[in-house]
């Protein structure tokens, strides 16, 4: 038994063999570097948030296009992809809290050149500059929050530390799109952009004051022969695990299936809004903050579901309640219609989400966690910047709604698939 767990069996105040045990654990709204990383990572989805909307209407705006929006995620995925090939070796050796904050302000500037640049007019080339870095830059910051969480509460707490941080940027997501859509509707997308630079330096702020646990003799041990090993060995430590690891082998392969279909959900909302339904984009930000709604309720209820019913249950239903809200998201012809089933699609999108991230944390190793991490982003997002840009570009072609429906179609197909895989035996809670 872990020394966490062996806090959480005794009862406060209790001994053992006369000695007096240590006090149990705090709740984690009451450990203060979590509640100021909990805050952190709230600013900076909110910030992303803004992003989400502003620059597919920026892109929108200028051109009419919902290809030329898939473009740009797709160009922002491949960046993504390729920073994710050295994400784990860098997060593995680097100081977490000091590249969490200087991911940031990176972020802080590059972002801010939009609305900057925009003042003398459109200039596309500038988002096809900027989003690639800024999601690079993303990539590595995502997976060296991953290795924080565990760092701030142990392995016990981490469905319950996801689900608390997913739930809180859910709500950030709410604000944002909401925020987002009002702010593009007033001054136009550009200013919402700023408002996304703004927020990662509140947030650099925040990690300022984030003491993370100092890493073991053999942590460090590691990091020093990983440093010797090389960066595509690095790569190639994470894939390994993943192989070896029966269930993380399942959905790795079937996750880069799921995102090569659902990249482009986003471009193909908004497009789906303007373009088929006619409506402006205060509408469009009001109906994402309608569907983030659905995560927060997804990240509050995946720690008890996953208790309840087991890992494998609880990503294989909500993987099928996500391709039948994709299906009917083409069908939808009304607002509160498309509202709630991007709330079902991104409710369960979080839950799938919480429960193999979490599980990762949970059976890797300390000294693999990121280069692990690393590669099984590098590996599930491989194929999805392709997948965005078919689908918008057949979105544009053939109409949203019979694209809405294969697509979906294919995501239940991989909910089935995983039945016949170890994911349905899964026997981890």
């Amino acid at each position: 038994m872990t020394y966490e767990a062996w806090r959480e069996d005794e009862p406060r105040g209790r001994t053992r063999g006369g000695d007096r045990l240590p006090p149990g654990p705090r709740p984690l709204w009451r450990q203060r570097d979590f509640g100021v990383f909990w805050a952190a990572q709230t600013l900076s989805v909110l910030g992303d948030s803004f992003a989400l909307i502003a620059l597919p209407l920026l892109v929108l705006e200028a051109t009419g296009s919902v290809a030329q929006m898939g473009l740009l995620t797709a160009a922002g995925g491949a960046a993504s992809v390729v920073a994710a090939v050295f994400a784990g070796a860098v997060v593995d050796r680097a100081d977490r809290r000091r590249l969490l904050i200087g991911c940031d302000l990176v972020r802080l500037v590059l972002y801010g050149a939009v609305p900057v640049v925009w003042l003398v007019g459109p200039q596309l080339w500038l988002l096809y500059a900027v989003l690639p870095l800024c999601e690079a830059v993303g990539m590595l910051y995502a997976v060296g929050y991953v290795t924080a969480v565990r760092s701030l509460v142990g392995t016990e707490r981490l469905t319950e530390a996801n689900g608390r941080l997913n739930a809180t940027a859910a709500a950030a997501g709410v604000l944002g799109p909401l925020g987002a859509g009002l702010v593009a509707a007033w001054t136009g997308p550009a200013a919402a952009v700023g408002v996304d630079a703004a927020s990662f330096g509140v947030s650099a702020l925040c990690l300022a004051f984030v003491r993370l646990r100092r890493r073991s003799a053999d942590d460090r041990a590691g990091e020093r022969a990983g440093e010797r090993a090389g960066l595509w060995r690095d790569l190639r430590t994470g894939v390994a695990f993943l192989y070896r690891h029966p269930v993380l082998r399942s959905l790795t392969a079937l996750l880069c299936a799921f995102s090569f279909l659902t990249l482009g959900l986003n471009d193909l909302v908004i497009y789906h809004l303007k373009h088929d339904l006619g409506h402006d984009d205060g509408t469009v930000g009001t109906v994402l903050a309608v569907g983030a709604l659905g995560t927060i309720t997804g990240a509050l209820l995946v720690a008890r579901v996953r208790r309840r019913l087991g890992f494998g249950p609880t990503w294989t239903g909500s993987v099928a309640v996500c391709g039948l809200a994709f299906a009917g998201l083409g069908w939808a012809r009304d607002v509160p219609v498309v509202a709630a089933l991007c709330a079902a699609f991104l409710a369960c999108v979080g839950m799938a989400g919480t429960c193999s991230m979490s599980l990762r944390q949970e059976v890797t190793p300390e000294p693999l966690l990121g280069r692990v991490t690393a590669a099984f982003w590098t590996l599930q997002y491989s194929a999805a910047p392709i997948g965005a840009a078919v689908l918008t570009w057949a979105a544009e072609r053939q109409g949203t709604t019979p694209v809405a429906l294969v697509a979906g179609g294919a995501c239940v197909v991989i909910a089935l698939v995983a039945l016949c895989t170890p994911i349905r035996r899964s026997g981890h809670t």
